[in-house]
């Protein structure tokens, strides 16, 4: 038996149970007393960083007390029983040990997901089936050992000099503080409070997207389908949302017939129910996609992270909000990595948040778990001096792309009426403060810091190279 080969191997060549280790698991055995032994090998290994003799083996299995007399017997015949053969090649039986992993890992999903289906499974629910199924299928032996910081040099000289490949915005001042854009394989995130404009800023950024010839996936559980395409709709046609409701049949078409000569790209709204999907049904719908429209997306919104579900966590069970958010948050960005994209979703501010002129990562509802995992966090602030002004104030709460200190705050432009951004004249940043330590529950807007020179530089050294092209107003 394979079980059998693999526990000799942990036993008698160091080199193998190097190799193969960190990928076993318990649960791939289906003995008791092969589990009992592994258990005993691996422990063993933890503590002393080596194989064990037989005679340690048995004297540790000797010390167990929740094991039977004949249970005792049978794993001590079998200690006795495990011989190796050093003409064994190497890499056939790491080979085959991975085999043993991949199908154990398969079978075991299998069985946790027919529990799931017959409702006797504690934690997950049928969401959770297709993220099982997916693991085990995942299961593979990675045998690189690391980067070889000295000897590498030159990969990583090239590696500077090579442009990544971003999803960029069409609001100038965020493509400063991204360096270009949203990286792929990332989760960022938009805190605001209800009614300040997360996805009126999601749906803003999706039409750039498009009219940049990006394919784009916009996944709703607040709004109807219907609602995010009307938005969406207004900013393309550069009309308010209320002229669309009278706009007739043949004004429409021919504005939609210049989108899509304007565009390569795609745009698929998908809506769910609210908090009745997570990443597992995303997965499912990312794979039916490319299967029946051959649509791979380059970028993912969200709206919003909070009313979404754990794939890891039954619905209805017992946890706190921390967990809860923040096992989202970690599935989500698993699932940009996976997909190679980048995923835009948006968070609430909690109480205190909603009346601030000020954003901070603690004002975060429901988990500061978000905020950890998340590798782009800024905040949409309004005010009633804003709002009078047609300006949205943002401000970088987290980005591990650059430094948050540089334009720390900054000013766009916003037409609720059109659902559209766009860029402030210089001018307007003189609303902001980016050396401010005003509270976060101050009523008061910030204003300008004359000696912060180095967003002033950064701010004219962009604009000098000239305006961005005007993707979205179609007359």
């Amino acid at each position: 038996m394979i079980e059998n080969t693999i526990l000799s191997g942990l036993l008698h060549n160091e080199d193998y149970m190097r190799r193969v280790i960190p990928f076993l698991s318990e649960e791939y055995f289906g003995d008791l007393s092969e589990k009992i032994l592994y258990k005993a090998i691996t422990s063993y290994i933890s503590d002393y960083n080596g194989v064990p003799t037989k005679e340690a083996l048995r004297i540790s299995i000797e010390e167990k007390s929740n094991i039977s007399d004949e249970q005792y017997k049978t794993i001590v015949e079998t200690i006795d029983s495990l011989e190796y053969d050093n003409n064994t090649d190497l890499e056939w039986i790491v080979d085959k040990t991975e085999q043993f992993c991949q199908d154990k890992a398969i079978y075991n999903a299998v069985r946790e997901s027919i529990l799931v289906l017959d409702g006797q499974h504690k934690d997950l629910d049928k969401g959770s089936i297709p993220d099982l199924l997916s693991k085990a299928l995942g299961v593979s032996f990675d045998q690189a050992i690391g980067h070889d910081f000295l000897e590498d040099s030159d990969g990583r000289f090239d590696f500077y000099r090579t442009k990544e490949d971003k999803i960029g915005f069409d609001l100038e001042m965020f493509n400063t503080i991204t360096k270009g854009g949203l990286s792929r394989k990332s989760l960022s995130i938009a805190l605001a409070g209800t009614g300040v404009g997360k996805t009126l800023f999601m749906t803003h950024c999706a039409s750039a997207n498009l009219m940049d010839g990006k394919n784009v996936l916009y996944i709703t559980m607040e709004m109807a389908e219907e609602k995010i395409s009307e938005r969406i709709d207004a900013n393309l046609m550069n009309v308010t949302i209320d002229t669309l409701k009278d706009m007739p049949k043949d004004v429409f078409d021919k504005k939609i017939n210049r989108v899509k000569g304007k565009t390569t790209g795609k745009l698929i709204v998908k809506e769910y129910p609210t908090a009745s999907a997570g990443s597992a049904h995303f997965r499912h719908l990312f794979n039916e996609l490319k299967l029946k429209k051959n649509f791979v997306p380059d970028i993912v919104y969200i709206d919003y992270l909070n009313i979404c579900t754990s794939s890891r966590m039954k619905a209805g069970a017992n946890v706190n909000s921390y967990t809860l958010i923040k096992a989202i948050a970690e599935e989500l960005r698993g699932l940009a990595v996976e997909f190679n994209v980048p995923i835009l979703s948006a968070t609430q501010t909690t109480r205190t948040g909603y009346s601030s002129s000020d954003l901070n990562l603690e004002d975060t509802s429901e988990s500061f778990g978000l905020p950890a995992t998340a590798d782009f966090m800024f905040g949409l602030i309004s005010t009633e001096e804003l709002e009078g002004l047609g300006q949205l104030m943002i401000k970088q709460l987290k980005n591990r792309w650059g430094d948050t200190n540089t334009l720390k705050r900054f000013i766009i432009g916003i037409d609720r009426s059109k659902m559209k951004l766009f860029d402030a004249e210089d001018s307007a940043q003189n609303l902001v403060n980016d050396g401010s330590t005003t509270s976060s529950n101050s009523n008061s807007t910030p204003r300008l810091n004359t000696s912060n020179q180095s967003d002033t530089n950064n701010i004219t050294s962009f604009r000098s190279k000239g305006k961005r092209p005007d993707f979205g107003g179609l007359k």
